[in-house]
Order: C-alpha cells, then structure tokens, then sequence
C-alpha cells in the first residue's frame, strides 16, 4: 500500500499531465499569422483582452477595426465599445401562450446581428413541442414547417442565450474571453477568443455557436451599426451568441431588441429588471412564469410565462 506522500505525488503528477495537454490543446486551437503577415493582422493578434485595454488603447482598436470592415464591406461602418448604463439589468420575457413559431425572430436576430447566411448560423432556436407532453425538449421538433404554423396540438418554445446570473460558460473558458457585464449581458472578446468550445459544452441552452468558416455575410446585407462586443462580423474560430442586441439597448436606451420588435403576436418582452415599473416587472410579479433547467442554478434573467 503507497503511503500518502507517494499518492500525492502520483496525484500531482497526474494532474501535471492533465494541465500539458490542456495547455497543449489551446495552444493548438491559437490562429497564429504567418510570418510575413501585414502589421495590422499582427497588432490584432497580440491585441490585449478588452478589458485591460485603457481608453486610449480602445479607441485605436475601435478605429483599426472600422476601417477594416469598411473596406471589407464597402459601406462606412461603426464599431462601438458603448460600456454598461447604471441602475440597468436587462431581463428578457417569453409568453408561450401567444408564441405562433413563425421564426421571424430568428431572421430578425440574423439581419441584426451579422450572423452568416452560408453557412446559416442562428442564435435563436424555436422548438416545436406536444402540448400534451409539455415541456419535454428530448420530443422537441426544430426543423418543423413554419409555413404550417401554428400546427394544432402544438405549442412553440424559442431558446437563445438566457443571459444566466450565473453562467457556467464563462467560468470554463481558460483564457477569460468570455464575462458577464454589469447589466446582465454574457459578452464575448471574439479577439480573445481561442475556439477551445469549452463555453459551449458548458452551456445547457445550446446558446453558443462556433465559426467552422469563414461567415457568408454579403455586403449589401451587412449591418454596419455594431458594438464590439456584440454584432461585428466574427473572425473563422470563434464563438458568437446573442448579446440581447447590446448595439441597440446600450447605444438607444428602452430600445428593444430585433427579436422583440418584429414579434407579430406580442410574445416577447424586455426591460430593465430594476424598474418597478417596466413591462418584465410586471410580467414576473403577474404571470405564472417558469425558468428552463432551473435545477442547474444558473439563475437566467430568460423568462418563459402564460398570459392566461
């Protein structure tokens, strides 16, 4: 029988080797630039995480990065780094009562976000689900007929990123490029982002989706008005997610999002957590309202709830 020394130094031994090949994988994953590559691909490249980055530093990233996508695009872009607003902590509400499954969020979101067309990357999910099954996601549909919507006996439940209190993604990324804002947004340094995926198998929405390409984004199609921290065109590599459209609510305070705005019936709702008097208050404080896998405790500001 090993005595406890030798146990212990096997044990830290083990875990030596088990912290290599982690290092290993994400050094692996790190898109290095060839030695010949242009200035601006190296500044990018050694670029600090955004939030170390002092004032000055920011506005020459934000400055590179416009003149890049406006070349690239053809249009005059705008790259923002507009920071939290005080007394703000955003809260999202979804009626399933009145949800048809049309999916116009889901294009809304894609419009909006500047995610690719080619291949289709979608940061809203809509689930077809049997009403008399309820909630039960292993019997979930997501490539039903939305030309058939609403089909009877069925009920539609949208899934994107909840925007947990506390969320498990950002405590499994090994290199901190992903956090949770003062105002309840999970961001992402696509900069900083090394494409490990760890924060994807971490997350139990399904929220988080991975570049395997280069983004089938059109010209025309691009939206130039972006945040970078949100909806600026994503490099090959890395992770994206919904940000509750932080281009819109920071820079336009009690806008919505472009999932809430193009909504036909209603079903969504946003608003400021900490007001008594905004509409995801009331909702939560009315409605018979039920968070998805609140067993887990990541504590999601995402709201599902029956009006009836």
């Amino acid at each position: 029988m090993p005595n406890g020394k030798t146990r212990d130094s096997q044990a830290f031994r083990m875990s030596r080797r088990k912290m290599m090949k982690g290092v290993a994988a994400v050094l692996g994953a790190l898109a290095i630039p060839e030695k010949d590559a242009p200035a601006v691909i190296w500044e990018a490249f050694f670029q600090k995480n955004f939030r170390e980055l002092s004032m000055e530093e920011k506005a020459q990233v934000l400055a590179r990065l416009e003149k890049e996508y406006s070349e690239k695009y053809k249009k005059a872009v705008k790259v923002r780094a507009t920071g939290p607003i005080e007394g703000v902590l955003y809260g999202y509400g979804l009626d399933l009562s009145r949800c048809v499954g049309c999916r116009r969020c889901v294009y809304a979101c894609v419009t909006e976000n500047n995610q690719s067309r080619e291949p289709q990357i979608h940061w809203i999910r809509v689930l077809q689900l049997n009403k008399e099954r309820g909630v039960d996601l292993e019997d979930a549909e997501e490539y039903y007929n939305p030309a058939k919507v609403p089909e009877k006996g069925h009920f539609y439940m949208p899934v994107q990123c909840h925007q947990c209190e506390s969320p498990p993604c950002t405590k499994v990324c090994p290199v901190q490029a992903t956090w949770k804002e003062r105002d309840g947004i999970t961001v992402v340094d696509y900069n900083w982002c090394i494409g490990c995926r760890y924060c994807m198998a971490a997350c139990p929405y399904g929220a988080r989706h991975f570049n395997w390409k280069k983004a089938g984004l059109p010209a025309a199609e691009m939206n130039p008005e972006t945040h970078y921290l949100g909806n600026r065109p994503r490099p090959i590599g890395v992770v994206e997610k919904c940000t509750f459209c932080i281009q819109r609510v920071r820079n336009t305070p009690g806008r919505y999002t472009a999932c809430v705005e193009v909504c036909p019936v209603g079903a969504r709702k946003f608003g400021n957590l900490l007001d008594p008097e905004s509409e995801i208050r009331y909702v939560i404080e009315n409605k018979r309202v039920f968070i998805l896998k609140e067993d887990l405790n990541t504590r999601p500001k995402f709201y599902y709830f029956y009006a009836t």
